[in-house]
């Protein structure tokens, strides 16, 4: 609860919701200059990305497959380039021009970039929101990502929830998504089972393996999972500019995009800070000395 505090730019009612769903939608929160900055920026590294000397590494999110190289480990600091599962032959060559082959950018765009940097760790307005939402005692911002979700090829994200990959002891995982271009049915707008981070555990962790790649350990046995999340998802369309706040622990998902429109958003992720919460290092994305994770409220 926001207790008598004064709010600065949500509303009571945005809390509720926000409390009740486990996501929010605030239409409008980047301007159309913020939002084209964003979406140009991402367009011209992608242009100016270089294939020839990029390991190939594609992101992929099914359980038994997922992406674990050291060109993926060692991205906290850096701002590197996934590809999505289609974008290559059997003899890894490509199948399309490299901008239309990339699944992400990430995943320090937020602290190497200055156009996301801004939006991220400078914006007034998102520290506002971070303020009234109460969320955390003492949020820090983790990872970012542009995803691309190109046409035609733009890959599913089955349900999931974030705090899975970005794990906390307990868990603050708290996700804010921008829409860079227009998000429909047909080019993969997110879904969302509104409730579920209130009868979702978090029952696995995405972690480090010993001896290199990634995989997930379970956090909990059989008999203290819930039989079965009930309820139907909400699909979210969203506008260029449109912010969606998503809890760590709310199930939601995307489609494949079928259409001939890009999907470009921008994401990040804060989590809460000792003591508040414990960020070990079984996960697989790590802080260095040189870029520890940034404060949102310094």
């Amino acid at each position: 609860m926001n207790g008598t505090k004064a709010l600065e730019y949500l509303g009571q009612e945005d809390i509720d919701k926000f409390d009740r769903d486990g996501y929010l939608c605030i239409r409008g929160f980047l301007t159309p200059d913020e939002t084209n900055g964003l979406l140009q920026r991402a367009k011209q590294l992608l242009d100016e990305f270089d294939i020839e000397s990029h390991p190939k590494t594609k992101f992929t999110t099914g359980d038994d497959n997922h992406v674990g190289d050291d060109y993926f480990l060692t991205s906290g600091d850096k701002i590197r380039f996934f590809l999505e599962e289609d974008a290559l032959d059997g003899q890894g060559r490509l199948t399309r021009e490299k901008q239309k082959a990339v699944n992400k950018i990430g995943h320090g765009l937020h602290e190497l970039d200055p156009v996301f940097r801004n939006v991220t760790l400078k914006n007034q307005r998102l520290k506002a929101l971070v303020r009234d939402l109460q969320f955390h005692k003492d949020p820090v911002a983790l990872q970012s990502m542009v995803i691309t979700k190109q046409q035609h090829i733009g890959g599913e994200v089955p349900e999931h929830n974030d705090s899975t990959f970005l794990y906390t002891d307990p868990p603050s995982a708290l996700g804010f998504w921008f829409a860079l271009e227009k998000c429909a049915t047909e080019n993969g707008a997110l879904s969302f089972l509104p409730g579920s981070h209130k009868t979702t555990q978090i029952t696995k962790r995405f972690v480090r393996v010993p001896g290199g790649g990634t995989g997930f350990e379970e956090l909990t046995t059989t008999a203290d999972v819930p039989s079965q999340v009930k309820g139907d998802y909400i699909l979210e369309t969203c506008e260029p500019g449109d912010l969606v706040i998503i809890h760590g622990s709310v199930l939601h998902k995307s489609e494949r995009n079928t259409s001939p429109n890009t999907r470009f958003a921008y994401t990040f992720h804060m989590i809460d800070s000792p003591p508040y919460a414990i960020y070990d290092e079984k996960n697989w994305l790590q802080p260095t000395p040189e870029l520890p994770f940034s404060k949102i409220l310094d």
